[in-house]
């Protein structure tokens, strides 16, 4: 009996404690919100904490696309990227650029996270601005592509140690991520961090993410007899020792045979 009342004395406080914690934590997600609508800048209290306040940012199901736009934009968001997944496994991300778009959709294909790599134990994050590497992007589609994952990420300074990787092959965008060390005379040691994935374009909307209205830019066709043939993002290949010359050139025969 004693030992029962004690136990749920421990219940009760520990029950009474997280409910403290639950009611802070809503508060301080109310002021966030509250600054966000009005665009005002966040309570004194609250930047002091900012570090700490990190996973108390999280969106509840509560918001909306429209009102995630909104924050966006009241905020002065460059871009917003939303993942999709399937048992636990990204199968999908959506790239929108603000304020007027465009909107990205990608598949993702062979998803593989930082933890999941063998080089994760021995190398760390770096947070130093990126250099980008984009390759295979000729078409005027890839070009629009690149653009738009260009400029996902901040001008790298020169001295930075860090790369990111956009390979494109068959329409489908190979990412990676490294960091690199310099080693006496000419020599470059890479080191994989992760994550790694291939991803591939299906649409592009004009607008930003909430305008279900806005025009599609570019539509991915399965069901066309050249689709698998057609590379979208590099154009297709020259024909070997084909020139423009010549293909005018044979032209002019066949005109004046029909002249005769």
């Amino acid at each position: 009996m004693i030992r029962r009342q004690a136990r749920e004395r421990r219940q009760y406080i520990y029950a009474k404690s997280l409910e403290a914690q639950e009611r802070q934590t809503y508060e301080r997600k109310q002021q966030i919100k509250d600054a966000l609508a009005s665009g005002k800048s966040l309570p004194t209290e609250l930047r002091k904490n900012a570090k700490d306040l990190g996973r108390d940012l999280a969106f509840d199901d509560a918001q909306t696309v429209k009102e995630l736009a909104d924050a966006c934009r009241s905020n002065e968001v460059t871009d917003l990227i939303i993942l999709h997944e399937h048992r636990g496994k990204p199968d999908a991300m959506i790239v929108s650029h603000f304020p007027h778009g465009p909107t990205l959709y990608f598949t993702l294909h062979n998803v593989a996270l930082r933890h999941d790599l063998d080089s994760y134990k021995n190398t760390t994050v770096s947070e130093q601005y990126p250099h980008l590497i984009f390759d295979n992007f000729s078409s005027k589609l890839g070009e629009r592509i690149q653009d738009a994952l260009k400029y996902l990420f901040p001008v790298p300074k020169e001295d930075s140690k860090r790369v990111m990787t956009f390979s494109n092959e068959d329409d489908f965008i190979s990412f990676r991520h490294h960091v690199f060390v310099k080693i006496p005379p000419k020599q470059i040691q890479l080191a994989e961090v992760g994550p790694r994935f291939e991803m591939k374009p299906y649409e592009i909307r004009q607008g930003t993410i909430e305008q279900t209205e806005a025009e599609r830019e570019w539509v991915l066709a399965h069901y066309s007899r050249t689709a698998k043939k057609r590379s979208v993002l590099s154009g297709p290949p020259p024909r070997p020792g084909a020139s423009t010359t010549h293909q005018e050139d044979s032209r002019e025969p066949a005109k004046k045979r029909s002249r005769r």
